[in-house]
């Protein structure tokens, strides 16, 4: 008996994850309430027990009206005050160890996911997919040129016209200084490299503003596909050789990996030969 009062007591008490402050004051009044009539209903047994051994120093009535009037409102306010206590703590424990998570796989110059993210999402999905992997042509000496601050407003536009250009379902990340990967699990291997063109063609079509003038930058990629079983390193590697056989053919193209399709290659050669 004492076991299961000492378990539903913990149960009662027991504090969970919350998701505003709102929740946290709504449970606080109900824990509260449950607390008040628990103490309320021990204070009266105590007394009836005192009673009946006869050491209770005045009336049985006077007792009770004491512990009814004093007993319910202390007790709900004290609990009320301690849960809201520690429930606001764990509330914003829980918004920091949220948003240190978030900050922990999120690039904070482009806003994109990071590498860590990026392979842990690839990891997870389990379905067949498609990946590029690509990096902005000759930015050293985009550093040298024009100053590490304008590489970085590069790096940051690239990043936007990933977002602007590839359809929601697809994850972008920045995994490296220049580097960046796409990989998507639900559109056709043809559509996604027809996309991934787009966003190549798109950047190169873009200018940079700077005090020293204005310059343009171009990318090259490597596309390769997935299946459910492969992991990340397997499909990297692959797509990082194409991108290696696009910077040595040209820049500013993507490659695909020996193992894409025919149709989706003639079609990204077309739209390369047309640009």
């Amino acid at each position: 008996m004492g076991a299961m009062i000492r378990e539903w007591i913990v149960r009662q008490l027991m504090f969970g994850e919350f998701q505003s402050y709102r929740d946290v004051s709504r449970k606080s009044v109900w824990v509260g309430f449950k607390v008040c009539v628990l103490a309320y209903g021990l204070n009266l047994v105590a007394h009836f027990l005192l009673y009946g051994f006869d050491l209770l120093p005045y009336g049985l009535g006077s007792a009770l009206i004491i512990a009814t009037v004093l007993t319910p409102p202390i007790t709900f306010i004290v609990s009320v005050t301690a849960y809201l206590a520690v429930g606001f703590a764990i509330h914003d424990l829980g918004v920091s160890r949220a948003k240190f998570e978030q900050l922990s796989r999120t690039d904070m110059l482009t806003g994109l996911a990071n590498r860590r993210a990026f392979l842990d999402q690839f990891d997870r999905c389990k379905r067949q997919k498609s990946m590029l992997v690509f990096d902005i042509d000759r930015f050293k000496t985009v550093n040298d040129t024009y100053g590490h601050a304008v590489g970085d407003q590069v790096i940051a536009k690239v990043a936007e016209t990933l977002v602007d250009v590839l359809p929601g379902q697809c994850t972008c990340a920045r995994i490296g200084g220049e580097e960046f990967a796409v990989f998507c699990d639900d559109m056709p291997f043809a559509k996604f490299a027809a996309y991934c063109d787009m966003a190549r063609r798109k950047v190169a079509a873009t200018w940079m503003e700077t005090p020293e003038g204005r310059f343009c930058v171009t990318v090259s990629g490597g596309l390769a596909r997935a299946l459910p079983e492969q992991d990340f390193g397997e499909v990297f590697s692959r797509a990082d050789e194409a991108l290696y056989a696009a910077k040595t053919g040209g820049r500013n193209r993507l490659v695909l990996s020996q193992e894409a399709s025919g149709d989706a290659g003639a079609l990204i050669d077309a739209q390369t030969a047309a640009a």
